[in-house]
């Protein structure tokens, strides 16, 4: 089951959860991520086991609120794992 984006407030930071059917989709999945945030400037941490990857993005170091950027890339994030699970 997927989850949408949660905002938290301390520390503030977007977490969510995406499933996949199997490790290869995950796999692809995690090597787009990787290649977005490379484009990005954006690192999020990420912990994932054989068909799932938990996703948590935080604030620019300085920063006390999320931004376009952050919301932005967790946008992207969202269409990467449509077009992988196709």
């Amino acid at each position: 089951m997927d989850h949408e984006w949660q905002e938290r407030a301390r520390p503030v930071r977007l977490e969510r959860r995406y499933e996949f059917r199997d490790y290869s989709t995950l796999r692809d999945f995690l090597d787009r991520a990787a290649e977005l945030s490379e484009q990005e400037g954006l690192y999020p941490d990420m912990g994932f086991g054989r068909d799932y990857v938990n996703i948590t993005i935080h604030v620019e170091e300085g920063d006390e609120a999320l931004g376009d950027q952050q919301h932005q890339f967790a946008h992207a994030l969202d269409r990467l794992a449509s077009d992988t699970a196709h």
